[in-house]
């Protein structure tokens, strides 16, 4: 009979998986060529999908399959993929037992509907605007962590969504430790008296252009576009709907160099990820990610660890000034430093390596005060601009620039951002250990080998899946557990000589 109900349960996984696949589908569309008019219907039909999506989550007899194998002693121990898929399935079905359908609906239509509300509201530069849109997602996310109950904080289980099993208090003490040991870095830099070039970015780049080479950047580290496409977005991401059909966006300034390619990069490096994942087991825990922590760091790794690198630029600085005639006369010492540049700046996914954390924290620090009701949602901008001035010494002009300038609330995604950070850690870590073990990343990166790196990440983390949690995970591929040490020894080692500090 286990072997009958393991069948079942996997069955029906499988399946719901296609619908949770199509929904995929339909929210990329949404948010990549939907006409603008469309929102509406749109919001119906992610509402009614999900609910029916929910049903099946929640259905009787999965709980009935997954009592059946609860005691069983499996073969291939604990985090084989028979232990791994039932023990993640009874989490999700725990989970999503606690919510009711309707309220799953309402979160979904209001994540639709919110991301319409905040793309006009920012093109407004108009918060207020927004401020309604947010005081209903705000007020379900809060019904939905009552629902599921915590024991500390009301943060705990909207975390546990992106990062499971961890806290919030965890969480704080790691990005307090991080924060801690950053700001003398920074100040520091600040106090150096040099200066990046960061002219030589900001310069005339035609967008035809930058696409075709972020493109072949995105390709060369390994991103298979026969099974994956490049389009454009207000906010980029990464979107699975199946095996082989991975979207990743991004978003072109003709004027700037950065915002496409580096963040071509970042998604690039989901994309491999969700690429890297086993094709037999799609749908099911073990071809799953992780966590998105874990996610995060693949993409900030190939972003930052190899994008912003030297020897990534020795290899790709000739094509760049092949394609842009801007960068005809720079020079590589001059391009690498630019691209390094620290400064505090106001705009998130346009931030410094050193200086990024900062913009996290500032929103893991405003979420938890909004979801502990100690902060009015109408205060939001005048609490993100002190916040600004506080960690970063800046104040945003604008709410464009400021609180709106980010798509996470307006889909209800709170809880979302400390994985960013947590991204940076794991990502620092992981990369210490496959530069040892591979032998020396840099000289491999110089001659355009990023192959090594691909497979051993593809190895020791995308092919596990969920089989081990992210704090597991972290300490089987390094034998350490997830420590900000190696991300500042990274820091560093490579803002040290730039700035001579």
């Amino acid at each position: 009979m286990t072997s009958e109900a393991f069948g079942k349960l996997v069955a029906h996984a499988r399946e719901t998986g296609k619908f949770s696949s199509i929904l995929a589908l339909i929210e990329w569309d949404e948010r990549t060529i939907m006409p603008s008019q469309a929102g509406s219907y749109r919001a119906e039909q992610v509402t009614s999908l999900s609910g029916f999506i929910h049903a099946r989550r929640t259905a009787a007899e999965v709980g009935a399959w997954l009592d059946e194998l609860r005691d069983v002693d499996w073969e291939n121990g604990p985090h084989g993929d028979e232990a791994s898929t039932v023990r993640e399935l009874r989490r999700d079905y725990e989970r999503q037992t606690k919510l009711p359908r309707s309220l799953v609906e309402a979160l979904a239509g209001a994540a639709v509907r919110g991301q319409q509300a905040w793309v006009e509201a920012r093109r407004n530069d108009d918060f207020s605007e927004f401020l309604p849109t947010l005081e209903t997602i705000v007020s379900l996310r809060r019904e939905e962590a009552e629902a599921l109950g915590y024991e500390s904080s009301i943060y705990d289980p909207l975390l546990d969504a992106y990062e499971p099993g961890e806290r919030t208090e965890v969480v704080a003490g790691v990005l307090a430790a991080l924060k801690t040991d950053l700001a003398p870095l920074v100040a520091a830099i600040a106090d150096s008296g040099r200066t990046a070039p960061v002219d030589l970015l900001h310069q005339s780049f035609p967008i035809d252009e930058q696409e075709e080479f972020g493109r072949s950047a995105a390709r060369r580290i390994g991103f298979d576009f026969e099974r994956g496409r490049l389009d454009v977005t207000h906010h980029p991401f990464c979107a699975t709907m199946g095996p082989s059909d991975c979207r990743i966006t991004t978003r072109y300034d003709k004027m700037f160099l950065n915002p496409a390619f580096f963040g071509t990069l970042h998604e690039a490096g989901h994309g491999i990820y969700e690429q890297g994942l086993r094709d037999d087991q799609f749908e099911l825990p073990p071809g799953s990610y992780a966590s998105l922590g874990i996610h995060e760091s693949q993409s900030r790794m190939w972003e930052n660890q190899v994008g912003r690198s030297r020897a990534f630029w020795e290899h790709l600085f000739p094509a760049a000034q092949q394609r842009f005639s801007s960068l005809a006369n720079a020079n590589l010492d001059d391009f690498y430093f630019a691209i390094n540049d620290v400064r505090p700046s106001l705009i998130r996914v346009e931030a410094d390596e050193a200086t990024y954390n900062l913009h996290i924290i500032v929103r893991f620090e405003l979420e938890q005060a909004i979801m502990g009701g100690d902060l009015p949602l109408a205060d939001l901008p005048q609490a993100w601009r002190e916040k600004y001035r506080d960690a970063l010494g800046i104040e945003p002009p604008s709410d464009a620039d400021g609180v709106l300038q980010d798509v996470h609330w307006s889909a209800g995604l709170i809880g979302y951002f400390p994985t960013y950070a947590l991204g940076n850690l794991y990502a620092a870590q992981f990369f210490a250990h496959a530069d040892e073990q591979l032998g020396g990343l840099d000289e491999q990166f110089a001659r355009g080998d990023f192959e090594p790196l691909r497979e051993w990440l593809r190895e020791k983390i995308h092919r596990r899946g969920r089989c081990l949690t992210a704090a597991e995970l972290v300490v089987d591929v390094t034998g350490e557990p997830l420590s900000h040490h190696p991300f500042m020894t990274y820091l560093q080692g490579k803002l040290g000589p730039l700035y001579g500090i």
